[in-house]
């Protein structure tokens, strides 16, 4: 892929985001004021939501601007790993948000508020008409990288909050009973807290480098070996820089005739061409460093 597609394709996803963050510091705004005027327990976990979700968007948004930047001397790989710092923050963020929730919830279903169903039913809809049109804003760029993934959850669940808080008003409306508005917000909590520790597990295996998921090393190690000419494998690491990015490095031991008669270089272009199309996931930037037989007992770190 070429650089100018990659920073087009960055940019379209920049300016998808800043829609819908505009769209959701909007949203915000409404349901701050309306769950001062109502007194809704799911209305004001809706907006602390909202809050977290507008900061993610802000934070996902100058992550997509971060990931234009060139790679330069000092950040080889540019600031690729920018959306996934981001897709953690706005987790981990949402997951003390759902906590919240749930226990105050527990706390109002013994102690219940007052609550106004016309205005909880106002800021509802408005809520969720709003995080309609953020949703059709996002959905065709949602499956790109982490980043993005997590600003689309994030609206798809804002949605969903937005219809337990149109329930719960029409409920308190036919019923009088707004205990309901308690379940309300424990609802929008439990949708907020398994996405928060599935984004927050994703990230963390990014961030420590663990092998990308789909790619057995084993496998890896076994393909390499039975290419002619090649006597061992080791010091094999993978790892993923950012989403869509995962990178491979190989210590591999060639017969001698290789290296002597200069077909190492083509050795080296099928050992490549092997890891980039032979497996679930495509590694189309890998390192492989070949070796004469004996080299390995040279290095000094331990090999795996």
């Amino acid at each position: 892929m070429s650089a100018g597609h990659d920073h087009g394709a960055a940019s379209s996803h920049r300016g998808r985001l800043a829609v819908a963050f505009a769209i959701t510091a909007t949203i915000l705004v409404a349901e701050i004021i309306g769950a001062v005027w109502t007194g809704s327990l799911a209305l004001l976990v809706d907006a602390g939501h909202m809050l977290t979700d507008a900061a993610g968007l802000l934070m996902a948004l100058v992550a997509a601007s971060l990931a234009l930047r060139p790679p330069t001397p000092a950040r080889t790989w540019g600031f690729r790993r920018a959306e996934v710092l981001a897709a953690g923050a706005q987790a981990t963020v949402l997951l003390g948000v759902g906590i919240y929730a749930l226990v105050e919830g527990i706390r109002r279903l013994y102690e219940p508020h007052e609550v106004s169903s016309t205005g909880l039913l106002l800021f509802g809809i408005v809520g969720l008409a709003g995080n309609i049109a953020a949703m059709l804003v996002l959905s065709s760029g949602r499956t790109a990288n982490l980043n993005m993934r997590a600003a689309f959850l994030e609206v798809v669940n804002d949605a969903l909050g937005s219809v337990a808080v149109i329930v719960s008003a029409i409920v308190i409306a036919t019923t009088g009973w707004v205990r309901v508005d308690a379940l309300a917000g424990m609802l929008i909590a439990a949708l907020i807290v398994p996405r928060a520790i599935t984004i927050l597990r994703e990230a963390g295996q990014i961030l420590l480098e663990s092998t990308p998921k789909g790619l057995d090393l084993g496998e890896v190690r076994a393909h390499l070996l039975a290419v002619p000419h090649v006597q061992d494998v080791h010091d094999l690491h993978a790892s993923t820089i950012a989403t869509g990015l995962p990178v491979l490095t190989a210590h591999v031991v060639l017969d001698d005739e290789c290296v002597s008669d200069g077909h190492a270089a083509e050795m080296l272009a099928q050992i490549q061409d092997c890891v980039a199309a032979h497996f679930t996931v495509s590694v189309e930037h890998s390192t492989i460093q070949l070796e004469p037989p004996g080299h390995a007992q040279r290095e000094h770190a331990a090999h795996a």
